[in-house]
């Protein structure tokens, strides 16, 4: 039976969830008061429909205790926001992740049992410093505070060498998790493959570790 979750709010943000979530297989209600956006999207998701999130009987209506997940991705009406997050958590939606516009409103939206919050702005920019500040790494995606997973071009001193000689667990304190080698990715891959200049390694580890390479 395939997922079913509903996107509150399509701006770009939210269009861009409701359309991958959609590409991935799963039924998307894709929600907002403004008609333009509702048509723009309307031939790329199972459902689409205009109405004012922040109203309660609409939310109730819309039948979202079945549904996998709601994702609230309207921030600028912070009344909006919070309403739509009560009212899912109060018919038992079991997985709301809401936007917030700052920490203020990500307070208010945890208090009212929002599962997660997400500063998509604010993640990207640090996503992007970090980028900028490793440039030997092509992605970096923070998985915590502390730890995060990376691509980057093979070391030249790992090149010819396996990871069971490397030891990159023990000596590096990252782990391997995969190997790009052109269109192709090996997922945990032999520890006895001799390393090529031209892969490129997805690692993951602490930041301090990751940092250090």
């Amino acid at each position: 039976m395939k997922k079913q979750f509903a996107v509150f709010g399509l701006g770009s943000f939210g269009e861009s969830i409701a359309l991958e979530l959609q590409k991935l297989g799963c039924e998307v209600v894709a929600v907002d008061k403004d008609m333009e956006r509702v048509k723009g999207i309307a031939d790329s998701v199972s459902y689409a429909m205009q109405a004012d999130i922040g109203d309660p009987d609409f939310v109730r209506s819309l039948g979202t205790r079945n549904l996998d997940g709601v994702v609230i991705a309207e921030a600028e009406s912070l009344e909006a926001s919070i309403m739509a997050t009560l009212v899912c958590k109060e018919i038992g939606v079991p997985n709301v992740i809401a936007k917030a516009k700052n920490e203020r409103h990500a307070t208010v939206l945890k208090k009212i049992g929002a599962d997660s919050i997400i500063f998509p702005e604010k993640e990207m920019g640090i996503r992007m410093a970090k980028n900028l500040m490793s440039a030997s790494f092509t992605d970096w995606i923070a998985l915590s505070p502390d730890y995060s997973i990376v691509e980057t071009p093979m070391p030249v001193k790992w090149s010819g060498k396996t990871l069971q000689e490397l030891d990159v667990r023990r000596n590096y304190e990252v782990n391997v998790v995969g190997i790009k080698s052109g269109a192709h990715v090996e997922v945990n891959p032999d520890p006895s493959e001799v390393l090529r200049e031209d892969m490129v390694l997805i690692l993951v580890g602490s930041n301090k570790a990751l940092e250090a390479l």
